[in-house]
């Protein structure tokens, strides 16, 4: 089968989007599939790198995310590769200039469209021109429109299908498939961090890893951390990755007068990602706002426990204390962290969360994938009213270019 995947995100930048398509993609490959990446231009990606089955469109950064950009042009273009590849498939990553551009492809060559809902865009629209432009009641008229036409859209979690459902998304299936985790990427470590943040081994390492925004509420983590060294004073907390919040964590942690306890490391590289949650002790999230488990099942894989607030997702898949504590408050996470620094790593905890992760690594995860391709293509019909010329006519080409402009223009 040869598919195409269409999004605005894809490496070197890094994000749980991206990790996401590129595990799909490599496991699809290794079952023999063919599969052509659509995305955005990157400035630490030059105009003559050659990259294989990957192909960019001219972008700009977007003003609500400086580190995540937006295609504005490469309508025709796309067209013409798709046609040239022969796609079975589009899967669009993004609802916006990509996934736009996807479901167009998909219109032209008459091959269906289905989507992956990644985004719990009522968290994020604070954002975009301060919530002035898009504002949380719009999403589910967007998030509708968008999926308008498409023959079905995969939900990462019980609670992402939730949201789509009470969006009135109730026309095409809606399967549930949790991302899955590459098992063999997650090696041995190949850095000696111990050396690297100056930690001595056998020092109690609570991990904070993702992108550092506002709504990832890590200032939780922070605080809970301070009352954690009144018990566990050697303790230390790597806060890894960056985004818009890291200032405003750092002041936080200057005014807490916690500098050699508490640890920001930068983005880091995705092949290093294991490394860091060998490091740990615990890894922790504090956010309310997840809507898939890849970084908990990545820290499983990598036979750490974890702390994470209630969740759909995470309800299924916390069966045992091996596995990580689930909490709804400032106390209860605290205390739980206090656990697990304090809980020896014991083989009998090592078999629970390896029985935890293996029905989503990424093989399940492309098996699961695939077999709802396969689903749409046959349930796929050709609508025999299209039109068949090769070419754009104006009026569609300025809805097209419009819509490139501004996502979130109503038409």
């Amino acid at each position: 089968m040869k598919v195409g995947l269409f999004t605005d995100t894809y490496f070197p930048q890094v994000s749980g989007v991206a990790t996401s398509i590129q595990t799909l993609k490599d496991a699809l490959e290794e079952a023999g599939h063919s599969v052509y990446i659509f995305t955005t231009t990157d400035p630490k990606v030059g105009k003559d790198d050659h990259e294989k089955n990957i192909y960019r469109f001219s972008s700009l950064p977007y003003f609500g995310f400086k580190d995540r950009r937006l295609t504005f042009r490469g309508l025709i273009q796309a067209v013409e590769i798709a046609r040239e590849l022969e796609l079975d498939i589009v899967h669009t990553q993004t609802e916006f200039s990509l996934g736009l551009i996807g479901k167009y492809v998909a219109r032209r060559l008459k091959i269906p469209a289905i989507h992956t809902y990644h985004t719990q865009y009522e968290d994020y629209t604070h954002y975009v021109a301060k919530g002035m432009i898009i504002r949380p009641s719009a999403v589910s008229h967007l998030v509708k429109a968008y999926l308008k036409s498409m023959e079905g859209c995969i939900a990462p979690s019980e609670r992402v299908k939730e949201s789509l459902l009470s969006y009135g998304v109730d026309d095409i299936p809606i399967p549930v498939i949790p991302t899955g985790v590459a098992m063999k990427e997650l090696g041995e470590a190949q850095t000696d961090l111990h050396a690297k943040y100056n930690i001595k081994p056998g020092t109690p390492v609570v991990l904070s890893l993702g992108r550092l925004a506002f709504e990832k509420n890590i200032t939780m983590t922070i605080s809970a951390f301070s009352e954690v060294l009144e018990q566990v004073p050697d303790a230390k907390l790597l806060i890894a990755g960056d985004g818009p919040a890291k200032k405003s964590l750092q002041d936080q942690v200057e005014d807490l007068g916690l500098q050699d306890s508490i640890i920001f490391t930068g983005m880091i590289d995705h092949d290093e990602v294991a490394n860091y949650y060998k490091l740990a002790s615990v890894f922790v999230s504090s956010s309310d706002s997840e809507t898939q488990g890849l970084t908990f099942i990545e820290a499983l894989a990598c036979d750490r426990p974890f702390v994470a607030i209630h969740s759909p997702y995470l309800d299924n898949l916390v069966t045992d204390s091996a596995i990580g504590t689930l909490v709804d408050d400032y106390d209860e996470f605290l205390d739980a962290v206090l656990a697990y620094l304090k809980r020896p790593l014991s083989k009998q905890d090592e078999e629970v969360r390896q029985h935890a992760v293996k029905n989503v690594d990424a093989a399940t995860f492309e098996k699961r994938v695939f077999d709802f391709y396969e689903q749409v293509i046959n349930d796929y019909q050709k609508d025999e009213q299209a039109d068949d010329s090769d070419q754009l006519n104006d009026e569609e080409i300025g809805y097209i270019k419009r819509l490139l402009r501004n996502p979130f223009r109503r038409n």
